[in-house]
């Protein structure tokens, strides 16, 4: 089945707007589906195209390469290895998983000054300083993320677009959810939860008609190709990088949910782990959210790189990761979480997959927290923090998450006390209806999509 994705019109404005000026670089974690998207934009809007394979390209393609100063030769050559006719403005060439081959990469400039044709590039952990150290990296090219299924792509394609719009206008209107619909969008917050965005999984679940173990052995396979680049392309340092990886779990399971490197390492220190860090965050395997010392100045100006949490950036996948196959396949642990009763694990993948919805906004990750010398403890505790995104009037939104239904709002209350002169709203996420308490407004993580 084809899965509908937004970034779809993004690519419409590029074509639209940039009329073959520059190249369109799609970046994501692997098996998100680029490939798919771009293809499928392709064969859309677009007289003919070539997608050039670099996982497995012949070698005649990539001594191609070298006729880049003759690209007469260079065009014939593609037409005739693909059997593709190209037409000057009307066709797109896809150099797909460009990271296999950077001289590609490099090529765009002279390919987009040429302006024959329209160029996508896709590629995972493309911009890792291994793979583009021996390259001029070119001006002509324009990025875009991609991430896995947004919650709004995952309820489409399950079939659920009218029960969107309607979450959309209550949240426009700053009310409720009828109780019936509030419970029935809890239900399908949950399953993206546990299925993730991960275009397999959520095919297989589907396909299946809402078998979470036939999504869950598509996750597992996936956490192995992650695991196999982990050991490719971090050779200098992919010890650290998987140490950090198989302990995301056990971090998020705790209180903080921060990273404890004398927990994975005798001798861990943040300056020995700053490029698997990197790594983990650039492949966007991973999310990582720092702590920010004063929030009242911009949070990327006071950011504490030794104080971070690394969630992962598929909920559905830090299941897997998180349960053997074993709990898996006997359906308590999904039957636990949609019923709302694994309330420890619970926590923790609610804090993640509210992470990858700011993610998806297209927001960075902070948090605050104080601590008390006199409790020997945290009595601020912020699990993130948003902005207005002002340069002339910045203003803060703080964000709690709850997963359960019982909590106080002491951290947010403190905070407020502590910088009330440049907040301008406050968020609490919890598992209730859509509310108003004063100046906190209260949402239901199904409505995040909405900010």
């Amino acid at each position: 089945m084809e899965l509908e994705r937004k970034i779809y019109k993004k690519f419409l404005t590029w074509k639209n707007e940039v009329k073959g000026k520059k190249a369109l670089l799609i970046e994501g974690a692997r098996r998100i589906g680029k490939s798919t998207v771009a293809e499928t934009f392709a064969k859309n809007e677009y007289t003919s195209y070539i997608l050039i394979d670099f996982n497995n390209a012949s070698k005649k393609i990539k001594d191609n390469f070298d006729n880049i100063n003759n690209l007469d030769l260079f065009f014939q050559t593609l037409s005739l290895e693909y059997n593709k006719k190209l037409f000057p403005r009307e066709s797109l060439i896809i150099f797909d998983e460009i990271q296999k081959f950077p001289r590609a990469r490099e090529a765009i400039k002279y390919l987009v000054q040429d302006g024959r044709y329209d160029y996508l590039e896709t590629g995972s952990l493309i911009s890792i300083r291994e793979n583009v150290e021996d390259i001029t990296i070119p001006s002509e090219e324009r990025k875009i993320k991609m991430y896995p299924l947004d919650f709004e792509e995952f309820a489409v394609a399950l079939g659920k677009g009218i029960l969107l719009e309607y979450i959309k206008d209550c949240f426009t209107k700053q009310r409720p959810l009828e109780q019936k619909f509030h419970a029935e969008a809890m239900h399908l917050f949950r399953e993206y939860m546990l299925v993730g965005g991960m275009p397999q999984s959520v095919v297989a679940y589907i396909e299946s008609h809402g078998d979470f173990e036939k999504s869950d052995i598509e996750k597992r396979d996936i956490l192995e190709l992650y695991r196999d680049d982990i050991k490719k392309a971090a050779k200098r340092y992919n010890s650290k990088v998987s140490a950090i990886f198989e302990s995301i779990p056990a971090f998020l399971s705790t209180h903080e949910k921060k990273i404890v490197l004398n927990e994975i390492d005798s001798n861990g220190v943040f300056s020995r782990y700053d490029e698997p860090l990197f790594w983990l965050d650039d492949s966007m395997i991973c999310n990582l959210c720092y702590r920010c010392n004063d929030p009242c100045v911009g949070f990327a100006l006071n950011k504490n790189e030794s104080a971070v949490k690394c969630y992962m950036g598929d909920t559905g996948l830090l299941v897997s990761l998180a349960f053997s196959e074993n709990e898996i396949s006997n359906q308590q642990l999904y039957r636990s979480i949609m019923n709302g009763k694994l309330s420890l694990n619970e926590g923790m993948l609610y804090e993640n997959i509210i992470a990858q919805m700011l993610t998806a906004l297209g927001r960075k990750l902070y948090f605050y927290t104080q601590y008390n010398l006199q409790k020997h403890r945290n009595d601020i505790e912020i699990d993130f923090l948003l902005s207005n995104e002002s340069k002339t009037n910045f203003k803060v939104h703080p964000m709690e998450v709850k997963s359960s239904k019982n909590y106080t709002t002491t951290s947010l209350e403190s905070f407020k006390e502590k910088f009330g002169k440049k907040i301008e709203k406050s968020y609490l996420v919890h598992p209730k209806a859509f509310s108003l308490d004063g100046d906190i407004i209260k949402l239901p993580p199904y409505m995040l999509w909405c900010l």
